[in-house]
C-alpha cells in the first residue's frame, strides 16, 4: 500500500510543479529555444534605450510602429519577472525582467528574428 501513496504523491508534485510553470509567464507569451515569443510565435525584442525597471517605454509614436509594443489587457496583472507598464498612450504594455518587450514590423513568420542587433540596440528577448 505504501508503494500506491509514493506514486499518488510523485503525481501530485508533478501536477504542481506544471502549475506552477505555467503561472510564470502571461498568456501573450510562450518560450521557443529560450526566445520569447508572442502567442502567434513571433520573436519579442527589447530596445537598449528603455531603462531597466523604470516602468516606462522610450519607443512611442513612429518607433511604435516598427517596433510594436507586446500590449497587455485590461486584466493582466504583474507576476515574477513579469511586468504591466503603462505607455504613453494609455496603453499597457508587457516587460520582462524590468524591459519592456515588442515585435519587429519586418519579421514575417514566426520563428524570424530579422531584428536582432538592429542598430545596435535591438535584441532578442531571452529567457
Amino acid at each position: 500500500m505504501t508503494q500506491v501513496y509514493k506514486v499518488l504523491a510523485a503525481v501530485a508534485l508533478l501536477a504542481i510543479a506544471a502549475a506552477c510553470s505555467s503561472m510564470g509567464s502571461p498568456a501573450a507569451v510562450q518560450v521557443s529555444d529560450g526566445r520569447l515569443t508572442d502567442k502567434a510565435g513571433m520573436t519579442l525584442y527589447t530596445f537598449d534605450n528603455d531603462p531597466a525597471g523604470s516602468g516606462k517605454s522610450v519607443c512611442n509614436g513612429p518607433c511604435a510602429k516598427n517596433w510594436p509594443p507586446l500590449m497587455a489587457s485590461v486584466g493582466d496583472s504583474a507576476t515574477g519577472d513579469w511586468a504591466v507598464i503603462a505607455r504613453d498612450d494609455g496603453g499597457k504594455q508587457w516587460a520582462y525582467k524590468g524591459k519592456p518587450l515588442y515585435l519587429w514590423s519586418k519579421d514575417q513568420k514566426p520563428g524570424d528574428t530579422t531584428g536582432d542587433g538592429f542598430r545596435g540596440v535591438w535584441h532578442l528577448a531571452r529567457r
